[in-house]
């Protein structure tokens, strides 16, 4: 008998866009099971390619802006703009992303978040009354400052000089706003991680190492984000403590304080729009996958959120991936299956999706 088959992966990080796993996993299972009724919804949890998720939901249509990366170097980001709703969606990390960036050559105190900000001051003269922006994969560490200051805010030290450097913000005394605060009437900040801005789970300490932030230089992207809060607090509410202000870099804190931005899980942002729930209740069988599925995957991830949900609606998922880390408890998946199974880890990340093809195929072949 045909099934209705819900194929819904993220990316594979560094190898498949989550279209191209989709695709994958699609071409695999046909091969085995022809007759059954597809539907393809590939999925984003707010990190790299946040932005053609969405877009392909809202049928948006792709905008450039000429900007700057995160060291200050000239580039032309893509951007989408959905015309009735007024929405503009940006993947930060088509901007201020690190895998722009040559490996190693730029510390995180010589970057910012400075081009970002551009991106959506063009994004506004483009007529955008809405925002929908998903933050992971940045490479900053500057709790959007130079964002801020793209956008018209002064961040001045007691003396009234202009702080221009985000490793100098413990030195600000006052916090100058520009005449407009709110760039959108509504802006949604969609992050996939809850970590605070500060402390030993803020984005200085737990993500900054894979930035580039030696041990050494936490005492002063610490010192610099505290400084930031303080004088922010003497004109707004305190964000620093809300879930997700720590994500990429403290750019969640930064979009809520700078830009009134609401933040919200990015797995929920693409469940709404994508009816998600509507399309797991009509499968029969839910396919997911992304490049490693481990504990992060269990604890909230949007693979592992996808699964959950899953599991409320009584349909069976299960997980392709890379590579997969047996769960320590009862797992979330009705099954799992590795490309490494097959293969080496060299030749999977070589022809990631002639081996994804494959798993997906064997899994078909063992569903009656």
């Amino acid at each position: 008998m045909s099934q209705r088959v819900l194929i819904a992966p993220d990316k594979f990080k560094g190898t498949l866009s989550a279209s191209a796993a989709a695709n994958a996993i699609a071409r695999g299972w046909r091969s085995v099971r022809p007759g059954d009724i597809l539907e393809l919804v590939p999925m984003s949890d707010g990190g790299d390619g946040f932005g053609e998720v969405l877009s392909k939901l809202h049928a948006s249509r792709e905008r450039s802006v000429k900007t700057f990366d995160a060291a200050r170097r000239p580039c032309e980001p893509v951007w989408w703009f959905e015309s009735e709703t007024s929405t503009a969606i940006i993947e930060s990390a088509k901007c201020i992303g690190l895998a722009m960036l040559p490996p190693g050559k730029f510390h995180p105190f010589q970057i910012d978040t400075f081009g970002l900000g551009t991106l959506i001051h063009g994004a506004v003269k483009s007529g955008a009354k809405r925002c929908i922006i998903g933050v992971g994969g940045s490479a900053t560490n500057d709790a959007g400052m130079g964002l801020a200051r793209a956008l018209g805010w002064r961040f001045l030290s007691k003396d009234g000089g202009e702080i221009g450097s985000w490793t100098l913000l413990h030195k600000v005394a006052t916090v100058v706003p520009p005449a407009k605060r709110r760039p959108f009437a509504q802006m949604i900040v969609a992050t996939d991680v809850t970590n605070p801005l500060l402390g030993p789970k803020g984005c200085s300490r737990v993500y900054g190492p894979q930035k580039g932030l030696r041990p050494e230089d936490m005492e002063t992207a610490e010192a610099a984000l505290k400084g930031l809060v303080a004088a922010m607090k003497k004109i707004g509410p305190d964000y620093s403590k809300e879930p997700g202000a720590g994500a990429a870099g403290g750019l969640g804190y930064a979009l809520m304080a700078f830009c009134g931005a609401k933040r919200v899980s990015g797995f929920e942002v693409f469940a709404k729009e994508a009816d998600l729930r509507k399309k797991i209740a009509a499968a029969d069988l839910v396919l997911t996958g992304e490049g490693s599925i481990d504990d992060q995957t269990r604890m909230g991830k949007g693979v592992g959120e996808l699964a959950l949900l899953c599991t409320k609606l009584k349909r069976p998922v299960y997980g392709l991936a890379g590579v997969v880390q047996p769960a320590k408890k009862k797992d979330i998946f009705a099954g799992t299956d590795a490309l490494v199974r097959l293969t080496t880890p060299e030749e999977a990340k070589a022809h990631p999706a002639e081996w994804l093809a494959k798993v997906a195929a064997h899994l078909a072949s063992t569903i009656v």
